[in-house]
């Protein structure tokens, strides 16, 4: 708890009402306070209870302390993007960030057969490397290939897994519980969040038309069109409608830990204060 003091004892009133001020102010408050976000759910994924876990995970928990990892350190990714005033490559990053969010929700409020089925869900092109090996692939003679095969069969291996354990899989296409991932984010979030969210964020994965008018080309006075090589500027519309998407899973991590307690969350309860007042002077102070 010292780190997450050491990073949160300078909000005090003066700060922020001194950081929320402005249009600017608001900018540079909020890239200060994404960072010390990603440096607490840093930290929140560092504590333990030495009687519940006295040294690490069992394999039913660390899927989810995973994604949770994968969630700050995307987001430290993103921020590094917010800083330098490229808003262009922040959705790439957003996209993988919700859906870890999301997964590690709906792990933390499903039991461990689900948890099982995500951890099996993973072996689809792992399985597909093996049926190569069965076929002759040569590239399994190479040392990369001979490598590659390796990592596949020990992963397997310890899970005490074979290429026949995988039928419930298969029937659902590889997906966890045979669900899309807008079943499971209508589940654990609100279903009209997802087009305006992920669904949009998905552009940016697959390079769409619209995306490309957005970021990548310039509209002329003719209706023809030319290249845009620049990069967008970042505001906070960028990260803070994401940011709520993230205390969730650490809130219902700590409590299925046996780590949650009144202080912890209230420093949750604080992250979705600020990033929801952010939001909202913003809001009033922006004007496009």
């Amino acid at each position: 708890m010292e780190e997450i003091l050491a990073i949160t004892k300078k909000y005090d009133a003066a700060y922020v009402q001194y950081g929320l001020d402005s249009l600017d102010g608001i900018n540079r408050f909020a890239l200060v306070f994404y960072k010390d976000v990603a440096e607490i759910y840093d930290c929140l994924t560092r504590i333990r209870n030495i009687e519940r876990n006295p040294t690490g995970f069992s394999i039913d928990d660390a899927p989810i302390l995973g994604l949770l990892v994968r969630v700050w350190k995307l987001l430290k990714e993103i921020i590094r993007y917010y800083e330098v005033d490229n808003a262009e490559f922040i959705s790439v990053l957003e996209r993988p960030l919700i859906e870890g969010t999301v997964t590690a929700t709906y792990l933390l409020t499903n039991d461990a057969g689900v948890i099982e089925d995500y951890r099996k869900c993973s072996y689809k092109d792992r399985l597909r490397i093996l049926r190569e090996l069965e076929s002759g692939s040569t590239f399994f003679e190479t040392n990369a290939g001979k490598r590659l095969l390796k990592s596949v069969r020990k992963k397997m291996d310890f899970e005490g897994l074979t290429s026949n354990d995988f039928d419930a899989q298969k029937r659902n296409r590889w997906r966890i519980q045979g669900k899309t991932f807008f079943d499971i984010f209508a589940e654990v979030e609100q279903a009209d969040l997802y087009a305006a969210t992920y669904g949009m964020m998905s552009e940016s994965i697959h390079g769409s038309w619209n995306d490309s008018m957005d970021w990548c080309l310039r509209k002329n006075d003719d209706g023809s069109f030319s290249a845009f090589p620049f990069h967008h500027p970042a505001d906070i519309r960028y990260v803070t409608p994401t940011l709520q998407f993230t205390t969730k899973p650490f809130r219902f991590w700590l409590q299925r830990i046996e780590a949650y307690d009144e202080n912890l969350g209230n420093l949750l309860d604080w992250i979705e204060r600020v990033n929801t007042a952010l939001f909202f002077k913003f809001d009033q102070v922006f004007d496009e």
